[in-house]
């Protein structure tokens, strides 16, 4: 389900205007998050940790509804639900692109997910799909190798894009915490700089164990 944003009305629509103009509309940024409480929780449930950080950051972007804007030959809509596309690693070190659904409850996500990284293992190549192209995911990444502060994306700037870009890194020790980068890349036209801290500070509480955490 999407609804179509009324662009006359909409207190954006000059912002809109002026970054859907840009070759590169996007903007960056990168900060840390503490996922300490996640990884005790995944050890507690038996669960990935990577299954409950990626539901964690998708529960916080479906908070978010400036994240769940999207860009349709010139119309933005608002979605209801968004979903997510990982690239999920195999055994040779190449990766594919894959789609799972959100769902609140987190082991439900995790049957998905599960699903999908056996299916990206038993293939080969990016595994490209109307699935993995639908407008109403992020596209999440992880790379566990890099403790990173920066990061940039791969992009064709002659194809419309306004899906927001989520990069995670490795943990960095620091006392009792594990700090993980984020990278969080959004279309400006559609979020600024407020938005991304509303999806941290959502993301953290999530990490921390969603609305029951203290």
């Amino acid at each position: 389900m999407k609804q179509l944003i009324d662009q006359a009305s909409w207190n954006r629509r000059e912002h809109f205007s002026f970054f859907s103009a840009f070759e590169e509309p996007f903007f960056g940024v990168v900060a840390e998050v503490d996922a300490a409480p996640a990884l005790a929780r995944a050890k507690a449930l038996g669960l990935s940790f990577f299954q409950v950080y990626l539901h964690a950051a998708l529960t916080a972007v479906n908070q978010v509804e400036n994240l769940r804007y999207r860009v349709e030959d010139g119309q933005v809509y608002c979605y209801e639900q968004i979903n997510v596309s990982p690239t999920l690693g195999r055994p040779d070190h190449t990766f594919g692109f894959s789609f799972v659904p959100y769902h609140p409850d987190l082991r439900t996500f995790g049957e998905s997910l599960s699903a999908e990284a056996d299916a990206v293992r038993q293939s080969s190549g990016l595994r490209l799909s109307p699935e993995t192209a639908r407008p109403d995911v992020i596209h999440f990444s992880a790379l566990p190798w890099v403790n990173f502060t920066s990061l940039t994306h791969a992009r064709s700037f002659s194809h419309p894009d306004s899906i927001p870009k989520i990069s995670v890194g490795r943990l960095r020790p620091d006392g009792s915490r594990q700090l993980m980068p984020v990278a969080v890349n959004v279309h400006h036209g559609l979020a600024d700089g407020y938005h991304v801290g509303l999806f941290l500070q959502a993301f953290q509480r999530e990490l921390n164990g969603g609305q029951y955490a203290p």
